[in-house]
This record gives C-alpha cells, sequence and structure tokens, in this order.
C-alpha cells in the first residue's frame, strides 16, 4: 500500500511549531580535480553481509531496498553506483536505498563534516595570516583553491575555497587556525560519532585516501542533512560562482596591489557542463573524486515543495559526470515516487538531542547544536531539514508541546530549532531559475 505522509504526527508538529514560534513573539571535488594516488587498498567490489542497522533493518541489508506502492515508479535500472540512497530531507525517511551502509571511501563529500563540525568556530569576517605550517602535509595530487603562504585571508573566502574548489589548501588553513590537523580529525570524529553516521571513521579532514578512512552513504547523508541547518552552510554549498583574492604584488614604482580569480563550484548539476545540465531545483551538497573512493557525490533538491537528499558512491560505469547523471536519476525517481513509497528507513537524530535542553544559535546563523537537541527525543526521531515534519517512532509534535510545560528555556530552545530548520531552498530556486 502507499504510504501517505499527511499524518497526524505531521500536523502535530507543525502546530507546535507554530504555537512555539508565536511564544517567542510573545516572550537561527571534487577532491579532487584529479584523483589522489592509492595509499590504501581498493574497496572489496562485494558490500559485507554484516552492515551496520543505523536507521533501521532493512538498510543493514545488501543490495536495493525499496517497496514500492501502487503508482510508484520503478527505479532507474542503470544506476551502477556501488552504494547509494534517496531520503525525504524534512521527514528523513528513506525513500530507496542500496548498500546504504557499506563503508567505503568518502573522498571530499567528507568535507561536509568537516564544515558541519568548524563553521560554527569562526566569525565569516576574521583574518588569517598563512604560515607556512599551515600548508603543510597536504596530499600529493590535491585539489586546491590557489592559497598562498604569508597571504591573508578571510574566514569566508577559505570556506570559498572549500565548498567551490574542493580545495585541500583551505581546509588545512582552517584546520591550522583550529588547533591542527589531528585536534580537528578529532573533532569530526566526535561529530561523526554524535550525529549517529557509526560507519565514518575520520583520518584526514578533507577526504584524501588514507588506509581506514571510509564512511557510508547514510553517514553522508546525515553530514548533508546536519550541515544544511547552518546558514552559512546553504549559502556556500549553492554558491555557483565567486572571487577569490590572488597574490600581493608590488610594481617597478613600489605600488602593492592584490587582485582576485574567479572560481567555479565543481559540482555539475550546479553549474551543468557539456553533457549534462543543471538540475532543476539543485542547492548543493558536494561532489568528491579519489582513487581509492572514486567519485562520490551528495545532493539537495527542492521541488513542489518537497525537497530530497540524495547520495551516489562510486558508479562501476566510468563515463563523464557519471555520479551527476546517477544522482540526477535517483532525484527524478524520488520527486516522483516520494508520496507512493513505503519508507525502508529513517535518518536517525543526533545522540545530543537525548540530553540537550539549552537554547543557542550558531555564529552562521543556523540553529546550534543545542538548538537542534530540544526537537527531538529518543530512537527514531528524525530531526526534520527543510520543514517541521514527524517522522515513525520519533519525537512527535505532541512530545515537543508537552515539553513547553518544562520550563521557558526549553520552549525557547524548541522554538528556535522548528522556526530555523526551514532553510529557503525554494527561494534559491528561484534566483536559479
Amino acid at each position: 500500500m502507499p504510504a501517505i505522509k499527511k499524518t497526524t504526527k505531521r500536523s502535530l508538529l507543525v502546530t507546535s511549531a507554530t504555537l512555539l514560534s508565536l511564544s517567542l513573539t510573545a516572550a537561527p571535488v571534487m577532491a579532487a580535480g584529479k584523483p589522489s594516488p592509492s595509499s590504501s587498498p581498493t574497496p572489496s567490489a562485494t558490500p559485507p553481509a554484516d552492515m551496520s542497522t543505523v536507521g533501521g533493518a532493512r538498510l543493514g541489508l545488501p543490495g536495493t531496498q525499496a517497496d514500492l506502492g501502487s503508482g510508484a515508479p520503478v527505479l532507474p535500472k542503470d544506476v551502477t553506483a556501488r552504494s547509494w540512497i534517496v531520503t525525504d530531507a524534512e521527514s528523513g525517511e528513506v525513500l530507496a536505498a542500496h548498500n546504504a551502509h557499506w563503508r567505503l571511501p568518502p573522498a571530499s563529500t567528507l568535507k561536509m563534516l568537516f564544515a558541519d563540525t568548524l563553521l560554527p568556530k569562526f566569525p565569516r569576517t576574521e583574518r588569517h595570516k598563512v604560515a607556512v605550517t599551515d600548508l603543510a602535509d597536504l596530499g600529493a595530487g590535491s585539489s586546491l583553491v590557489g592559497i598562498k603562504e604569508n597571504e591573508t585571508y578571510t574566514v569566508h573566502d577559505l570556506w570559498l575555497g572549500v565548498f567551490l574548489r574542493s580545495g585541500n589548501d583551505a581546509v588545512h588553513v582552517l584546520s591550522a587556525m583550529n588547533g591542527g590537523v589531528g585536534q580537528t580529525v578529532k573533532a569530526m570524529q566526535t561529530r561523526a560519532d554524535d550525529l549517529q553516521a557509526l560507519d565514518t571513521h575520520v583520518v584526514t579532514p578533507d577526504g584524501y585516501d588514507e588506509k581506514g578512512q571510509v564512511s557510508s552513504a547514510y553517514d553522508l547523508t546525515l553530514f548533508a542533512r546536519s550541515g544544511l541547518q547552518k546558514k552559512d552552510f546553504r549559502e556556500y554549498c549553492s554558491t555557483v560562482r565567486a572571487k577569490f583574492p590572488g597574490e600581493t604584488k608590488k610594481d617597478k614604482k613600489g605600488k602593492v596591489s592584490r587582485e582576485s580569480f574567479e572560481i567555479q563550484n565543481t559540482n555539475r548539476l550546479l553549474t551543468g557542463d557539456s553533457d549534462i545540465s543543471t538540475y532543476q531545483g539543485i542547492a548543493g551538497v558536494k561532489n568528491g573524486n579519489t582513487t581509492n573512493a572514486g567519485a562520490t557525490f551528495t545532493g539537495v533538491a527542492e521541488r513542489n515543495g518537497k525537497v530530497l537528499l540524495v547520495t551516489v558512491m562510486n558508479p562501476e560505469k566510468h563515463e563523464h559526470n557519471e555520479v551527476y547523471k546517477e544522482a540526477a536519476q535517483l532525484l527524478d525517481w524520488g520527486f516522483k515516487a516520494a508520496d507512493k513509497v513505503t519508507p525502508v528507513g529513517e535518518l536517525v537524530p543526533p545522540r545530543s538531542a537525548d540530553t540537550s535542553t539549552q537554547a543557542g544559535s550558531d555564529p552562521s546563523g543556523g540553529p546550534s547544536s543545542t538548538a537542534s537537541a530540544a526537537s527531538g527525543t529518543g530512537k527514531g526521531s528524525t530531526a526534520p531539514v527543510a520543514a517541521s515534519a514527524g517522522a515513525k517512532g520519533g519525537s512527535s509534535g505532541a512530545g515537543i508541546a508537552l515539553a513547553i510545560a518544562g520550563g521557558l528555556l526549553l520552549l525557547l530552545a524548541g522554538s528556535a530549532f522548528l522556526v530555523n530548520r526551514r532553510w529557503p531552498l525554494p527561494d534559491l530556486m528561484r534566483r536559479r531559475r
């Protein structure tokens, strides 16, 4: 039977969001332009039989998982990715998946976790002069935005380099500002563990191939969904092109000048290419390509009020832009099938959502992890993204409404979460059209 999502839980959650909002007013790479050299064994071509079951038992099974209802379109037959997943970004429901928990090298899609972890730590106007040590230990063949030693950049510049050019040099400079690569890796792993991205083991902050560095289509989707709560994350991942500071030069008369050069996003569903068009409704998120990972991609798109996330890892067909073509096919399927399938799993909430009760907002304009935490309690809550929506087995609107009695602090936290989670993808889409 088709799964129609106009449930009581959704209605209660939207009602709760309205009540809480009123209370507030009365009282938010291509990792590689070229693949990196291999530094760890190529992953097996066969998924393991004992994959994780986070998000549902079906997601731990090898092969394609889908429950098509009456009138649902069939899944595209020429998708060759080793692993993929299509989810509703609002409810967190997994519409269909293929080896969702297969632990594979992530390439630069891991930069989504890097950004989700570090974006709140530095104001975008902060300036940093690059030291020689900041750019140490960059992997051979890394994708670079063109950062120069002894030049000064704003944090805003650096994040543009991370998102648009997948610049490993920008990642290393931001990591240096954060206390170094080692400390940043630890922070990313802690963040992944909190998001219940248990397939992920972080070795480098930029996604460069290293022994033991793995993630999964499921986990990459969790990173994208969490990152998209932040205003700056949404802005950067949807930016098509921008100006980046060049090298400071002095002419014969001693006059100092510094010109800029244009950088363009390497996400081909966002920019288009010779053999692929800009995808209608696309708004990010991140792509990657390394020797071990092959091509990887996580994208978010909106059509007619429905927001979907798709992650595709390592297509076996090695045609030009294949990862984007397969992602587009899966998005097309998801928009047609969204209300005609029974979900096969869900995106789980952060662990911190069970215990945190403090309100807050991160420097980028989105809700902080503590604000987010107030919205979902208990296993199965999906911590909705683009709009407030309930999910099976999760914290419902009724639960949030009851939390009002717990005190004003919890009320404020819940309201900030619900209001700010309605991120403005439709506005982005209207500009792009």
